[in-house]
């Protein structure tokens, strides 16, 4: 039987007959006393995340499931449309399921959308994607002289991260998805 010890991020676990996706986990040993895994876990069906630790000599019950890539299509306001681009089947997730993903997604976008018996239950966006710039203000001259100077910039999906002050209009730029933040300009 699987334990706490084997949790990895993504990690989807039965208990009560309710699906939580592990969103974040760390290994903790004290000096004194058993260890534990500190987990942040997301209710699949609320949207709820806990915080939880459970102890390593515990059971768990891991659920199967399927990571397919699928490609972004459309949204209708509460549900998110995918499709395999080998079968052209479409699935649908609530934007209640995947309500951290949102602001990064664009049409095509290749993700991996998470399913369990047969239907979606959440996504995984890949760690980096790339965006064009649609709108910043352009740099002031001298302000680029203390080094890490920032300013926002509206992506085309309309997403708006802090970029460098190099960054205009037009550029193509790398976001990461784990930390919401600029990564890197991709050169021309």
């Amino acid at each position: 039987m699987p334990s706490p010890n084997d949790i990895k991020k993504g990690t989807i676990i039965n208990r009560n007959n309710i699906l939580w996706l592990v969103v974040d986990f760390q290994r903790v040993s004290p000096g004194k006393g058993s260890s534990f895994v500190r987990t942040k876990m997301k209710n699949l069906k609320t949207g709820k995340v806990i915080e939880e630790n459970l102890k390593s000599s515990e059971t768990l019950t891991f659920e199967d499931v399927q990571y397919k890539k699928m490609q972004y299509l459309f949204n209708d306001g509460t549900l998110y449309t995918f499709m395999d681009n080998q079968t052209y089947e479409q699935v649908a997730v609530s934007g209640s399921e995947m309500e951290e993903e949102i602001p990064y997604l664009k049409e095509g976008l290749e993700i991996t959308v998470v399913m369990h018996e047969g239907a979606a239950v959440t996504v995984a966006l890949p760690q980096k994607i790339e965006y064009t710039v649609t709108y910043t203000e352009p740099a002031v001259k001298g302000d680029t002289a203390s080094g890490n100077v920032l300013k926002e910039a509206e992506m085309d999906n309309g997403l708006k991260v802090k970029v460098p002050a190099f960054i205009k209009q037009g550029d193509v730029v790398i976001i990461n998805t784990d930390q919401g933040a600029y990564s890197e300009r991709v050169s021309k």
